[in-house]
């Protein structure tokens, strides 16, 4: 499953495709084949691959974006609760407002019998 795998071409069309290799050079494909007198066009040139990473962390780099992640996930935190509570806080109070109107259309409603 793990095994890397070469896809064989059963039907080839003829074309040559070149081999490039890890350091970007291209190594012409090799056929004992006549050449066909039609036009072919040169590979796109391929750029060099980098040796080292681009981004390089530093421990104090590495410190700040721990800090700073962790003020940004304390700071979400905060903000969704703080919304939670203002619902629910809205929520309390619409049941109690709706308690008393009942009560007071309950009321009105046993006055005028």
């Amino acid at each position: 499953m793990f095994r890397p795998h070469v896809p064989v071409n059963e039907k080839p069309t003829g074309e040559i495709i070149p081999t490039i290799t890890t350091l970007g050079t291209v190594v012409p494909h090799e056929s004992g084949h006549a050449p066909c007198g039609c036009q072919h066009h040169a590979p796109a040139p391929v750029a060099p691959a980098p040796s080292r990473s681009a981004v390089q962390v530093t421990p104090g780099a590495l410190v700040v974006l721990v800090v700073g992640g962790t003020v940004v996930v304390l700071t979400v935190g905060a903000v969704l609760v703080s919304m939670l509570l203002a619902v629910a806080i809205t929520a309390g109070a619409l049941a109690v407002v709706a308690l008393v109107v009942r009560s007071i259309l309950v009321s009105e409603a046993k006055q005028r019998r």
